[in-house]
């Protein structure tokens, strides 16, 4: 007679793309205006890109993702809003579904898409 009790591990449990992507998402709209030569130097960023929210000068974070995922489709992995030469600019990172990692720079009042690189 075999004592040895047969014990399995549970599976792991499946994340969802969009579960995935959350943190990202999460961490991009508090990290929404960090400028270009202050990345992460301001606990209060998050406060800024509000602001311009209200006061109409950027798009939504959700509408530039719209815009991203028809344009580039894949998962996003990062996302700045930089001020870049007076104008501000969402800078979004894509990793395609083929492995490639694609940046869109799109300017933040109206969501146009400025020019995709490869990064």
């Amino acid at each position: 007679m075999n004592t040895t009790a047969n014990h399995t591990s549970p599976p792991a449990p499946r994340v969802s793309k969009t579960r995935r992507r959350l943190p990202v998402l999460i961490l991009a709209a508090l990290l929404a205006a960090v400028p270009a030569h202050h990345a992460l130097a301001d606990k209060n960023d998050h406060i800024e890109a509000r602001e311009l929210l209200k006061r109409g000068e950027i798009v939504p974070l959700a509408r530039i993702l719209e815009v991203v995922q028809q344009r580039v489709p894949g998962d996003v992995i990062e996302v700045e809003l930089e001020r870049e030469d007076g104008l501000w600019e969402y800078k979004v990172k894509v990793l395609t579904p083929t492995g490639r990692v694609r940046k869109l720079y799109l300017d933040a009042r109206n969501g146009v898409v400025l020019k995709i690189k490869d990064d």
